[in-house]
């Protein structure tokens, strides 16, 4: 379907209902299958007023594209990148410390969707990337986010330095990750306002970016690799970043 992506399982199916049910366009049900939990989630569909189709297991399979769907998946509309006026708006209606994710030049949709997955099940306030030399908000960046991508502010800006100058400005502390950092990342104070910066897949931070950040930390290494999935790196820190601020 032109400019919808599939969300398939019932929890992200659920989840795109309750939070961003405005860009569900259609639910697919499995024909024969019975079961509370898609009762549930029909039911909100309903609710919703979104469209609800029965289709038969191979078609749910075909869309999926190999993902466990578990009899049920939404279409839902790619949402359109936020600007930077749009963000200052944001920054500026919070009631708490602003907690940011910042990725540079990030190119591959499957990370950027882990990425958009992650922060938003830590209770990231948005998540800020350029718009040259990046992956947008695509088909399977939805699919992978599992809703998080409808749910959760994703801004591509212009200049992401001038922007990173803008955060620091309003008292962000900006945070950077490199493995040649003598700070490690559990030394590291990621309470306050933050934004948590990370780098490409291949060649990590730019020089401009690194710069402009308050302080660079490395994630401990202790096997013979000598970097991780930047999806993969991205959701240590911020689930650190998170048990350091539910701490207090």
């Amino acid at each position: 379907m032109k400019n919808l992506a599939p969300v398939s399982g019932i929890h992200s199916v659920r989840a795109a209902l309750k939070f961003g049910s405005e860009g569900v366009a259609e639910l697919w049900l499995e024909r024969t299958r019975r079961d509370r939990r898609l009762a549930d989630v029909t039911d909100l569909a309903r609710q919703a007023g979104v469209k609800i189709r029965q289709v038969e297991r191979a078609e749910l399979d075909t869309a999926a594209e190999g993902a466990n769907h578990q009899g049920i998946l939404a279409w839902v509309r790619i949402p359109a990148a936020r600007s930077e006026q749009e963000l200052a708006t944001l920054l500026d209606g919070l009631q708490e410390p602003p907690f940011l994710l910042l990725l540079d030049e990030v190119q591959d949709p499957h990370n950027l969707g882990a990425c958009l997955r992650t922060a938003e099940a830590v209770g990231v306030h948005a998540v800020i990337a350029p718009k040259d030399n990046a992956v947008g908000l695509t088909p399977v960046v939805c699919k992978v986010a599992s809703g998080a991508a409808e749910t959760l502010p994703y801004f591509q800006v212009t200049n992401l330095v001038r922007v990173m100058e803008d955060l620091k400005e309003r008292g962000i502390w900006l945070t950077g990750t490199a493995g040649e950092s003598d700070t490690d990342l559990y030394a590291a104070d990621l309470t306050g306002s933050l934004g948590l910066v990370m780098g490409s897949e291949g060649s990590g931070l730019r020089r401009l970016t690194r710069e402009r950040c308050d302080r660079l930390v490395r994630l401990p290494m202790c096997g013979q690799v000598e970097s991780l999935n930047v999806s993969v790196a991205a959701g240590v820190c911020l689930y650190e970043a998170l048990r350091q601020r539910r701490m207090g």
